[in-house]
């Protein structure tokens, strides 16, 4: 049976470079974090759409 391991804490939203690769990790709502790893075409993508939920 795998070894349980105990959720640390969510921590802040971060945005880091690894490599070719930017990963997203966002605290959620219960506990966890997403993590998205992502190109930067894909970034620049996303921030297009989150700006023009902004407004």
């Amino acid at each position: 049976m795998a070894a349980m391991k105990p959720r640390t804490g969510d921590g802040p939203l971060e945005v880091t470079k690894e490599g070719r690769s930017i990963l997203l990790r966002m605290p959620l709502e219960g506990g966890g974090r997403l993590v998205v790893e992502m190109n930067a075409e894909e970034a620049a993508a996303l921030g297009e759409a989150i700006d023009g939920c902004i407004g």
